[in-house]
C-alpha cells in the first residue's frame, strides 16, 4: 500500500515562526488567555515576590518601640493598606494583560511610558547590585572569607537565570524558596519566643515608646510600597481579574504582617530581626545560608525580571531577555565597585517617585477605564495623556513634599492624590472610553 505525504509548506512554516514571541512572556503586549497560569503558580510566585528581608528589619525595628499588641496592630494596618493597593494594581494588569509599564503607556502616554520605565527599571538595576552585595557580604560572613568579589560575580549571574527564562523559571524556584522559608521562618519565630520566655513574656513586651504609631506605619507600608508597584508583571498572567485581586490580597496580606510579626518577635526575642543573623548567632551556617541565598534570590529576580520588561518597553523591543543581560552586568558592576552602597540613599529619595505612578495607574483603571481594558493598542498610544501625567505630577509633589518636611506617610499620600486628581480630570472632561470587557 502506498502511502502519500503531503510536502511541508516552507511559506507556512516561515509564518508560524514569524508569528511566534519572541519572549514568551509578552513584555511589549497583552497576555493572551491561553498564555495565563494557573492560580497556584500565581500564589507562589507572588508569594516569592513579597518574601522582602527588609520587612522583616523594619519590623523589628519597629516592635521594639510599642508594647506588642500594639506592634502587631500597626502591622496589621500596613499589611492591609499594602494588599490593597498591591491588589488593585493587579487586577488592572490582570484585566488587560499588561505590564507596569505598559499600562503607564497608555494611562499616561508614549512619554509617561517612558518614564516609568526608567524609573522602575533604573531603580530596579539599583537594587539589584545592593543586593548582590548584601548577598556576597553575608555569605563571605558566614564562612569566614576576607574576599567577596566572586561571590558577586557568581551570584549575580546565578540570580539572573531565573529571571532570563521568565516565568516558568521564577515559578520553579518559588515552589522551592517560598516553603522552605515559611517554614524556617516559623521555626524561628517559635525559638524567639522561647527566647523571650514564652507568649506571656512577649505579649507583655511594652516597647521603649522611642516612635510614634505615624512614623511606625510609614516605615512599614513605605518599605514594600515601591517594589509592589512591580505586582502587574505577575498579575498580567492571572486567567480572571476578580480571582487576581483576591488571591495577590490574601498573598499580600499573609506575607506582609507574618514578615513584620517575624522580625518584631526575633527583635523581642533575640535582639535581631533578621533570621538569617539569628541563625548565624545559634551555630546553624547551613540553615543560615540557606535562607540567606533563597531569600535574596527570589527577590533579585524579581528584579531582573522587573528592569527586563522596563527595558523592552522603553527601546521599543519585544523581548526581555537582552535588557536584563544588560542590567545584570551593570548591577554587578556596581556592587564590584560598592557604588551600589553609595546610591542607596538615592534610590531610597527615588521611592517617593514611584508610588504616585501606581495611584495614577489605580485612578485610570477605575475612573477613567471604568474598570475594564481600555482596547487601545499598545502601541497606537498618544504621546501624552495630560491626566494621566498631571496627576503623576501632583502625586509626586504630595510625595516630596511629605518626605521632606517629614509629613505624614509620603508615599500614601502620593498615591492618594494622583488617585483623586485622576478622578477630578476625568470628571472634568466627562471620560467615555471605549473600553472592552476583560
Amino acid at each position: 500500500m502506498t502511502t502519500s505525504h503531503t510536502p511541508p509548506d516552507p511559506g507556512a512554516a516561515a509564518q508560524a515562526a514569524a508569528s511566534a514571541p519572541a519572549d514568551r512572556d509578552h513584555p511589549l503586549n497583552r497576555v493572551p488567555h491561553h498564555a495565563r497560569k494557573g492560580v497556584a503558580s500565581l500564589a507562589v510566585v507572588i508569594a516569592g515576590f513579597g518574601f522582602f528581608t527588609p520587612t522583616m528589619a523594619t519590623g523589628g525595628r519597629v516592635a521594639g518601640a510599642f508594647p506588642f499588641p500594639t506592634f502587631l496592630v500597626l502591622a496589621l494596618v500596613s499589611a492591609l493598606v499594602l494588599a490593597g493597593y498591591i491588589a488593585t494594581l493587579g487586577i488592572a494588569a490582570a484585566r488587560t494583560g499588561l505590564t507596569t509599564v505598559l499600562l503607564a503607556r497608555l494611562a499616561m502616554g508614549k512619554a509617561g511610558g517612558k518614564w516609568a520605565s526608567l524609573l522602575l527599571g533604573g531603580t530596579q538595576i539599583g537594587w539589584y547590585g545592593i543586593t548582590v552585595g548584601v548577598l556576597a557580604t553575608l555569605l563571605g560572613g558566614a564562612f569566614g572569607l576576607s574576599v567577596t568579589w566572586p561571590l558577586v560575580l557568581v551570584g549575580g549571574i546565578a540570580m539572573a537565570v531565573t529571571a532570563y527564562t521568565g516565568f516558568h523559571g521564577i515559578e520553579l524556584l518559588s515552589w522551592i524558596s517560598v516553603p522552605l522559608m515559611t517554614a524556617l521562618c516559623l521555626w524561628i519565630a517559635v525559638s524567639a519566643v522561647d527566647e523571650a520566655g514564652g507568649w506571656d513574656a512577649v505579649t507583655a513586651y511594652e516597647g521603649t515608646g522611642a516612635m510614634s504609631a505615624g512614623t511606625a506605619l510609614t516605615m512599614m507600608i513605605g518599605t514594600f510600597v515601591s517594589g509592589g508597584s512591580q505586582i502587574g508583571n505577575w498579575t498580567r498572567f492571572a486567567p480572571g481579574s476578580g480571582l487576581a485581586f483576591v488571591m495577590t490580597a490574601g498573598t499580600m496580606l499573609l506575607v506582609q504582617f507574618g514578615l513584620l510579626a517575624f522580625g518584631g518577635l526575633g527583635a523581642i526575642g533575640y535582639g535581631e530581626p533578621d533570621f538569617a543573623n539569628v541563625l548565624l548567632g545559634l551555630g546553624s551556617t547551613g540553615l543560615a545560608v540557606l535562607l540567606i541565598v533563597t531569600n535574596l534570590w527570589t527577590t533579585n529576580d524579581n528584579t531582573a525580571y522587573a528592569f527586563g520588561v522596563a527595558g523592552a518597553e522603553l527601546f521599543g523591543k519585544p523581548d526581555k531577555r537582552p535588557f536584563i543581560v544588560g542590567g545584570v552586568a551593570i548591577g554587578i558592576g556596581m556592587a564590584l565597585t560598592g557604588i551600589a552602597e553609595a546610591i542607596t540613599s538615592f534610590l531610597t529619595l527615588l521611592g517617593v517617585f514611584v508610588p504616585p505612578l501606581g495611584g495614577v495607574l489605580i485612578g485610570t483603571f477605575l475612573f477613567t477605564w471604568r474598570r475594564r481594558d481600555p482596547g487601545t493598542e499598545v502601541g497606537e498610544a498618544a504621546l501624552v495623556v495630560w491626566p494621566g501625567l498631571l496627576a503623576y505630577l501632583g502625586g509626586t509633589a504630595a510625595a516630596l513634599v511629605g518626605s521632606l518636611l517629614d509629613v505624614g506617610i509620603p508615599a500614601v499620600q502620593g498615591i492618594a492624590v494622583a488617585l483623586v486628581l485622576v478622578a477630578a480630570f476625568t470628571a472634568v472632561r466627562g471620560d467615555r472610553p471605549g473600553a472592552r470587557a476583560g
